[in-house]
């Protein structure tokens, strides 16, 4: 059975608009779920598992003799942002958005279930990923901790994002690294603190945080090669303090970006030292914690180039890159190609679209065919028949 693409489009524009109206946190994505499992039951499918990792779903599609299994992903979460668009669809839920673009990848994947579902055209087994709390980088880890691999064996698996800044029908990817590893940290300064008009009573810890802000800053800049890409932001300085009293408490928080682990234990390493040699300087104390939560994103060179073939043969050699760089935003669909081969995929979400977590942004609903058909087509190409 061919799939009619304008009344699929419209299906899918209105799936969209519906998840993008109830967005759900991280881990929280129970009416999500629902809704993606409920739609795969309309398609057909008889293998559906809810509740892989808490609220993430888990479906099977199998087609002829074929013993290979691929991978496709999306994730579900939304993030807690207040949504300030006018769109008809806008959130109902207040302080959560869909500002991300999740809805949009969902919906994509749904659109590729349907067509895969009703058409066939491979040979072999499918497995669909809805996974959820990817914005934390704990959904992917707490679907494998609760044996995704083990349960739903696959042997590759491909994931999309969209991309504001690039035209819709656009597509871009990379081989090797693609996206950076995350690390979180929080720097707690303890003190004296006391009455504004007498700083020589105590300890206080404002002027230590801000030299200490300042002095991070050189762990890019004087510790790494130039040759090496690391970023270092503090995000959050927070005190005890009020009007007339200077803080005994101090919290900076922040994090970091890489590509390679060398990289990453060089400014934990680093960190730590300018942390305890600002605090001895000032004469307070400093505690340092620090979290490895995103992974590197590295795609698969071999896959990333049938990826790029299967979106040529889609949407034109001219709107198909190679991108030269990789970008410094982290993704934890890293977790699952630190096991298995795949490859990571953007694809436009508009020129002038507002960039990502902002509190006017929207998917574009002309991509949803793009990302669906793309879903289908590499599962044609890397489970073709005959």
């Amino acid at each position: 059975m061919t799939t009619d693409k304008d009344a699929l489009h419209a299906e899918m524009t209105a799936w969209r608009h519906n998840l993008h109206t109830y967005p759900e946190f991280g881990f929280e994505e129970q009416r999500t779920s629902a809704f993606v499992a409920a739609k795969l039951r309309e398609f057909g499918f008889d293998e559906i598992v809810e509740g892989v990792g808490g609220t993430g779903v888990v479906a099977t599609l199998k087609r002829g003799s074929g013993n290979r299994a691929i991978a496709l992903r999306a994730d579900m979460d939304a993030l807690r942002i207040s949504e300030q668009t006018t769109v008809p669809h806008r959130s109902q839920n207040p302080g959560v958005m869909h500002a991300c673009g999740h809805d949009g990848h969902t919906t994509m994947l749904l659109g590729a279930a349907k067509i895969l579902a009703g058409e066939g055209g491979f040979d072999g087994t499918v497995r669909f990923i809805f996974q959820p709390a990817e914005e934390w980088g704990k959904g992917a880890l707490a679907m494998i901790a609760d044996g995704l691999f083990e349960r739903f064996p696959f042997d590759e698996i491909y994931g999309i994002h969209n991309m504001p800044g690039i035209g819709v029908g656009s597509f871009q990817t990379r081989p090797d690294a693609i996206m950076s590893a995350e690390d979180n940290f929080e720097i707690t300064l303890t003190g004296i603190g006391g009455h504004a008009a007498r700083p020589h009573w105590g300890n206080e810890v404002l002027v230590a945080a801000c030299a200490l802000v300042t002095n991070l800053q050189t762990i890019v800049s004087r510790r790494l090669d130039p040759a090496d890409i690391g970023v270092v932001s503090v995000t959050e300085l927070i005190t005890d303090g009020t009007r007339n009293a200077l803080p005994g408490l101090a919290r900076i928080l922040g994090d970091a970006r890489s590509f390679r682990s060398e990289i990453s234990e060089t400014i934990e390493k680093q960190m730590r030292l300018i942390a305890e040699g600002t605090a001895m300087t000032y004469n307070v104390k400093a505690d340092v914690i620090y979290t490895r939560e995103f992974v590197p994103l590295m795609n698969d060179p071999v896959l990333t180039e049938e990826a790029l073939t299967v979106a040529r043969d889609l949407y034109g050699v001219s709107n198909v890159a190679i991108a030269s760089k990789p970008m410094t935003g982290s993704e934890d669909f890293a977790q699952f190609l630190a096991r298995v081969p795949g490859c990571f995929v953007f694809l436009g979400n508009g020129v002038h679209s507002p960039p990502l977590h902002n509190p006017t942004y929207d998917f574009n609903d002309a991509g949803l065919s793009h990302g669906a058909n793309f879903h289908a087509g590499i599962v044609r190409r890397r489970l073709h028949t005959g």
